[in-house]
């Protein structure tokens, strides 16, 4: 089995207890309304836009024997590069306050994920930064084209309202090829399971917000 088939079947689990999240059901089935949906968009804003300085980190972290790490990266980090302000714009064309979240706070599942992110690259292994990306990059896959879809025909919202996921949705396709063939050639056991223990908690941390999202609505 190789290393990503691994990592597939040790998350399990957790990304199923993410995607058994209300708020998903309720985005497939139409059910969710603008504020829902500017929750999310916010929550997002407050981890994507710590993907360029966690990405840099985890760069300057590796050494020598990772070049091939560190080339990755710098694909990574020209593609991810200023995606905070693609849900910023959609924000704003959804009639929220995109200043207001720009200088707001995450919620605390948001907060724990990403303190929980730069402690693996700054103390810990920091190749554990890999499982963020198993986890996010696979739920963009998962669902967002088809959420954005149906909040297009639910919401009625214009595409320039949809760009982070929309975008994300296509995009990550190619990104989880280039993905699965990188953790493929990660062979080191400690490496191994520090992506594992570390897609295990995003899983965790971020299906938290995803569970919130509805919990937190009158």
């Amino acid at each position: 089995m190789s290393f990503y088939q691994t990592l597939h079947t040790s998350t399990a689990p957790a990304r199923e207890r993410m995607l058994a999240a209300p708020v998903i059901a309720a985005c497939r089935n139409g059910q969710i309304d603008r504020d829902i949906y500017l929750a999310f968009l916010t929550q997002a804003y407050y981890h994507v836009r710590h993907t360029i300085p966690l990405l840099m980190a985890t760069g300057a972290r590796l050494g020598q024997d990772y070049e091939w790490v560190r080339g990755a990266i710098a694909e990574y980090i020209a593609e991810e590069y200023g995606h905070q302000e693609w849900i910023l714009n959609d924000i704003a064309a959804c009639g929220g306050d995109a200043e207001s979240v720009r200088r707001g706070q995450p919620g605390q599942p948001i907060e724990l994920m990403v303190a929980f992110l730069y402690d693996q690259v700054q103390r810990g292994n920091p190749m554990g930064f890999f499982g963020m990306v198993h986890v996010l990059e696979g739920t963009s896959v998962a669902i967002a084209l088809t959420v954005a879809e149906q909040l297009k025909n639910g919401l009625g919202l214009p595409a320039e309202a949809m760009s982070y996921l929309s975008s994300h949705g296509t995009l990550d396709q190619e990104h989880l090829k280039f993905f699965e063939s990188l953790m493929n050639k990660v062979e080191d056991p400690a490496d191994q399971q520090a992506i594992i223990h570390a897609s295990n908690m995003v899983y965790r941390l971020y299906g938290d917000m995803l569970h919130d999202l509805l919990e937190a609505q009158p």
